[in-house]
């Protein structure tokens, strides 16, 4: 290309393309981290390879064609080795660990872990579970983060009935809830065979929120008033046992007084109150009453029932209702209490029942006998809900 004296140099399109793409050794571009090598952790540092002056590795190539000391080459490959081998571990360490809000997370805790503390008040047949924190979630949505909740089970007999949540927290991997769950109607039988599910999920309002991990507690670990803190690591979802009987569904918690009445002769019950009740309606309520009979029932004029109350699941009612019996006479009969959803215009639906009486077990046949050893006092109890009771007919 011939040019005149005075002008100014001009490059075409295409030799400007073929400079750009000409053949040649391609030399990686330096990073300021690479002048400040990082070491994975838990592997002891070691010296860092040999640079040159301009801070840049010397290939293998330009070693050999430029002029100088010769240099061994076994040498050589060992320091281009322990230098790619160090940016390796630390590049795919980059990739598998997403440092969101500056949390590191190792093999161990790749789900994160969760802070949270129980609390059993043997008194007031409560379990407070307060959900603290999060650290290092796995990132569920696309922008590298997640909008985290966790809700709490009781097994056996995990159901909506027992199902307790926390507010979702937007947009973070290590989200900061500090709030108190309560499971009202936990009694000691509970706290010897049930255990407490805690998951932590990603809530997506388009599609089906993603779980992300869990951790369980069996609750005889926990000692009566004294309040016990966790750290657990999140793991991957627990298989649920299948084999329960599904004849034992829980539907929610009921407490009952007993007493019976020397002056009036007559046993007194109360229903005072229900807690995590199945919610039957579409609304995620239930507008629940409670109806009692006390069996075997000739006269069929045993039956008792509550006012309803309506869009809740959690009612408090604080009714008693009185039958007339001879003392000696209640060895011989059962306390039948069901739970119903009032429904307009069509029947209503069964939420679950209890049986008290001398064959009952557990709770409830310890309630029935502490109310026949002890007259004239009011004895009150927390019951399990199922959604079956033996030998009542179901038509409300």
């Amino acid at each position: 290309m011939t040019q005149r004296k005075g002008e100014k140099t001009t490059i075409s399109i295409q030799e400007h393309m073929a400079i750009d793409v000409c053949p040649g050794p391609i030399q990686p571009i330096k990073q300021i981290s690479d002048y400040f090598p990082r070491y994975p952790r838990g592997l002891p540092p070691t010296a860092p390879p040999a640079l040159s002056r301009t801070g840049s590795l010397r290939s293998t190539s330009t070693s050999q064609k430029s002029e100088g000391p010769v240099v061994d080459p076994n040498q050589d490959e060992d320091d281009m080795d322990q230098a790619f081998g160090a940016t390796a571990l630390v590049a795919s360490k980059k990739e598998e660990e997403p440092d969101v809000e500056g949390y590191d997370s190792d093999d161990s805790t790749t789900l994160g872990t969760l802070d949270f503390s129980l609390l059993y008040d043997q008194e007031n047949n409560a379990l407070h579970c307060t959900i603290n924190k999060a650290k290092g979630l796995k990132p569920m949505d696309h922008n590298g983060l997640s909008d985290p909740y966790v809700k709490l089970h009781l097994l056996p007999g995990a159901s909506k009935a027992n199902k307790l949540r926390t507010k979702t927290l937007r947009n973070t991997l290590n989200p900061v809830w500090s709030e108190t769950l309560t499971y009202y109607g936990i009694t000691d039988e509970d706290m010897v065979r049930k255990t407490l599910r805690i998951s932590v999920c990603d809530e997506d309002k388009f599609r089906h929120n993603e779980f992300i991990g869990e951790t369980r507690i069996p609750l005889k670990k926990l000692k009566p008033n004294q309040t016990k803190n966790f750290s657990n690591c999140l793991e991957k979802q627990l298989p649920i046992d299948k084999t329960d009987d599904k004849s034992l569904e829980e539907r929610g918690r009921i407490m009952i007084s007993l007493k019976y009445s020397s002056q009036k002769s007559g046993l007194v019950v109360g229903i005072i109150r229900c807690a995590h009740l199945a919610a039957m309606d579409a609304n995620g309520f239930s507008d629940p009453y409670v109806k009692t009979y006390l069996k075997p029932d000739e006269n069929k004029k045993s039956k008792h029932k509550t006012t309803v109350k309506k869009k809740t699941l959690n009612p408090e009612f604080n009714e008693e209702f009185f039958y007339e019996i001879k003392y000696a006479d209640l060895s011989k009969k059962t306390l039948e209490v069901t739970v119903w959803d009032y429904d307009i215009g069509k029947s209503n639906d069964f939420i679950g029942g209890v049986s008290l009486g001398i064959n009952a077990n557990g709770e409830r046949l310890k309630h029935w006998f502490d109310c026949l050893k002890n007259k004239d006092k009011k004895i009150e109890r927390w019951h399990t809900l199922t959604n079956e009771l033996p030998g009542s007919g179901y038509n409300d």
